[in-house]
């Protein structure tokens, strides 16, 4: 995302080279009147911050470490985007109108800052909110997601065509039970958890691997059971 964010600040610091060579370069005197003076200079100030709030809000987005967190961040960079456009048109228009009062210019270009900044400020609140559901729902679907892959584990070492049935058996199990846990699964998954060991030891040296599979079928349909009552 680095990269992404290196190219983005490459295209912002020509747009904002060009608006000041567009500022500057023209003549000071137009129409017999001069561009500096009035609201100007107000209007140059809101837009430059503008920028360089976009700048920020860009960083921000573009600095997470995965696609789906950057996906989460779009809506800050779009509305970003947006409010820098908007300004550049209010602004613009402030600094180019003759004889406006630069209160005036303030004020209007204070709302739209204002408007943008609001905007921005519940665009990262509903990331954040979203960010930490994502993350709770990743905690809880854990345990079933690492017993499953522990179950096909198990079943790519089975040695004999009972002791791969066996563990079939337990890795379709898993695989179709309800992936979401909570506190009051806690004890039984603990149980599920120890009868997998004993599994895997069996896999491994040899035993009573029918039995033992089967306790740990009858313990995942036990806690789905108890999922599904506790929801």
């Amino acid at each position: 995302m680095k990269k992404t964010f290196g190219y983005f600040a490459a295209v912002w610091a020509i747009c904002i080279a060009v608006f000041n060579v567009i500022c500057f370069a023209t003549p000071r005197y137009i129409a017999g009147m001069d561009k500096f003076a009035g609201s100007f200079w107000v209007g140059y100030a809101f837009i430059t911050i503008a920028f360089l709030g976009q700048l920020a809000c860009a960083f921000v987005s573009f600095r997470t470490e995965n696609l789906q967190k950057l996906f989460y961040n779009l809506p800050l960079f779009t509305i970003s985007y947006a409010g820098l456009v908007a300004m550049l048109v209010i602004g613009s228009l402030v600094m180019v109108i003759p004889n406006l009062p630069g209160w005036v210019g303030a004020v209007i270009c204070l709302l739209v800052l204002g408007f943008s900044v609001i905007s921005i400020l519940k665009a990262s609140a509903a990331a954040e909110a979203v960010n930490d559901i994502d993350k709770k729902i990743k905690d809880k679907t854990q345990f079933i997601k690492m017993l499953t892959v522990d179950a096909q584990n198990l079943l790519a070492r089975a040695k004999t065509d009972e002791a791969k049935e066996a563990c079939r058996k337990v890795y379709e199990a898993a695989r179709y039970s309800d992936p979401m846990s909570n506190d009051g699964l806690e004890n039984i998954e603990n149980e599920i958890s120890v009868k997998m060991r004993v599994l895997a030891d069996l896999v491994q040296y040899g035993g009573n691997i029918a039995d033992c599979a089967d306790e740990v079928v009858i313990l995942i349909g036990d806690r789905n059971r108890m999922c599904k009552a506790l929801k």
